[in-house]
């Protein structure tokens, strides 16, 4: 059962939970939300406030959710979920029951969802979205190398308003 906990005694090494380990974004709310699996993203200080920083492209079902509402969550899980976790990036929530599926358990609670397997969850506020431009990229390999359909995504800020872990 996971716990609430001041964010600031965090102790979290974003180059493994994030790239490695993997987490999943999620927005909405009972009977209508989403999520997505995502190895992109940071957490730190900015505008006096801990923040987390995710990224999402246009095509993926999960934005419109994001887009829509007031918080996002990142769920973190232990080791052992990567099957879970790589279903969750691999089919659309448009077609599939995606938690169902992974034998994940939402969670409803604080006006958003997270997962009772998680081992971590940043509830965040969204604060800022922009989407990418291709003119923004000074280092053009960035671009090529990682947008060949021009798929830019949007960056998401959001304030961890609450955090939870087991």
């Amino acid at each position: 059962m996971l716990k609430e906990f001041d964010i600031k005694t965090l102790e979290f090494n974003p180059f493994k939970r994030i790239a490695r380990d993997w987490c999943l974004i999620t927005a909405g709310q009972k009977g209508s939300f989403n999520t997505m699996t995502a190895s992109w993203g940071g957490v730190g200080i900015l505008w006096n406030k801990e923040v987390a920083t995710c990224y999402i492209r246009p095509q993926r079902y999960t934005k419109e959710f994001v887009d829509r509402e007031e918080l996002f969550t990142l769920s973190f899980f232990p080791d052992g979920c990567r099957k879970a976790l790589n279903l969750c990036g691999t089919v659309s929530g448009r077609d599939h029951d995606k938690p169902a599926e992974a034998g994940i358990t939402p969670v409803f609670s604080d006006g958003t969802v997270w997962f009772e397997e998680a081992n971590l969850v940043l509830v965040c506020r969204k604060l800022y979205a922009q989407p990418m431009t291709e003119e923004s990229f000074i280092d053009k390999k960035v671009l090529s190398q990682n947008y060949p359909a021009m798929d830019l995504h949007t960056i998401y800020i959001g304030e961890i308003v609450k955090a939870y872990k087991a």
